[in-house]
């Protein structure tokens, strides 16, 4: 809701607790006695409509208290033009309208993390914030524009309380009227029985004969005046419950009209910033949750941290101890090598002791070999000089 509107509703508030403070009159359901009013301000009045009627002319029988009667029709008129004009409609409209524009507000539309349906995806929807932004500047442009028309409704029917004050203040002032012509065509009717008609009937029992038939018609003419008269009274009686009767409508359509306007000005001042507050807040809740979440996914990325970095010390703290803590060379391995060395040098030993008996064996072995080439070749000499000179003889 704009500033304006805003401050135009407040600005109306004073007009609504007015209206609705006002205390219409009760009107008195009881007929006025001629008798009892004398000499009382009413008296004159009464007596200034009974010189209106006139005995003797038909009309103004017929006209008592027609200029009244003219006024409560106008009045009704009036009354009923209203009612067929009341903008209630419209008024209802829009309230119904706000509740229906805040129902379709989707709170579960502000969780960004949920994942798009098939079907959304498939029409290429927005994602969940940037759609929910999208409905809340949607909602935000038709509540402003039904809060101008309620504004507006509103103004129309405090104008309307208005004139329904003004109606039900001029039906109430006829309905009293009525009552001073009732009282007063009573009073009529009251002289015309105990004075003037007693006095004419006399008037023609003592008239000479030829002058009684004209008497007479006279007595007649005058007790069908007052049987008109009669009438005409029981007519406004009539009339006067059928406006004590209009006054409750006028009160009712005046107090509906004070409900609604209270419930419009009341949406317009408390509800609807109310809405927009809880809008606002919702989303700001809805950032505030993503916020902590990302605050929760960073927390736990460092406890994850920590706690891999504390491992990965520990295994390397006793890599590193174990190794410092070792020798240059490990026991087992000098032991294995001084083993290996021994066998080495025993093999070695073995070997040179091996080749010493076999140079030992060769050297005898050769000796003999010589020897026994010598023997050779001292027998194979022997053997030649031997049969030398048989072969040069």
């Amino acid at each position: 809701m704009s500033d304006t509107t805003r401050q135009k509703a407040e600005a109306a508030l004073k007009d609504v607790e007015a209206v609705t403070a006002v205390v219409l009159a009760e009107p008195k359901g009881e007929l006025i006695d001629p008798v009892a009013l004398a000499n009382t301000p009413l008296s004159a009045e009464i007596e200034r409509a009974k010189s209106e009627i006139n005995m003797g002319d038909t009309n103004s029988i017929v006209r008592f208290g027609s200029g009244a009667q003219a006024e409560l029709q106008v009045i009704s008129q009036a009354m009923l033009e209203d009612v067929r004009n009341k903008d209630v409609g419209p008024a209802g409209d829009s309230l119904r309208s706000i509740v229906t524009t805040i129902r379709g507000f989707s709170v579960s539309e502000l969780d960004v993390r949920r994942k798009r349906s098939w079907w959304e995806r498939l029409l290429g929807r927005a994602a969940p914030m940037a759609k929910f932004i999208a409905r809340y500047e949607t909602i935000q442009t038709q509540i402003d524009k039904i809060t101008d028309n309620l504004l507006t409704h509103e103004h129309k029917l405090l104008k309307d309380i208005k004139s329904l004050d003004m109606l039900y203040d001029k039906t109430l002032n006829f309905y009293d009227e009525l009552a001073i012509y009732i009282a007063a065509g009573e009073l009529k009717i009251k002289e015309l029985d105990e004075g003037e008609i007693p006095a004419l009937a006399a008037a023609v029992e003592a008239a000479p004969e030829q002058d009684q038939v004209i008497k007479a018609q006279e007595l007649r003419d005058l007790r069908a005046a007052r049987d008109d008269l009669e009438r005409r009274v029981h007519d406004l009686k009539l009339t006067r419950q059928v406006t004590m009767q209009s006054l409750p409508s006028i009160r009712l359509v005046q107090e509906n009209d004070k409900s609604l306007v209270t419930k419009i000005n009341s949406t317009l001042v408390n509800t609807v910033p109310l809405w927009e507050t809880q809008l606002a807040q919702a989303v700001t809740i809805q950032r505030s949750t993503e916020a902590a979440k990302d605050i929760k996914a960073a927390t736990d990325l460092t406890n994850e941290l920590l706690t891999a970095n504390a491992k990965n010390l520990r295994e390397g703290n006793k890599i590193v101890r174990t190794e410092m803590e070792r020798g240059v060379f490990d026991i087992e391995a000098v032991k294995t090598a001084n083993a290996e060395l021994i066998a080495t040098i025993e093999e070695s030993l073995q070997i040179a002791d091996e080749g010493k008996r076999k140079r030992a064996e060769a050297e005898v072995e050769l000796k003999t070999m010589e020897a026994n080439l010598r023997d050779t070749l001292a027998s194979a000499k022997a053997t030649g000089n031997a049969a030398g000179p048989s072969v040069r003889s």
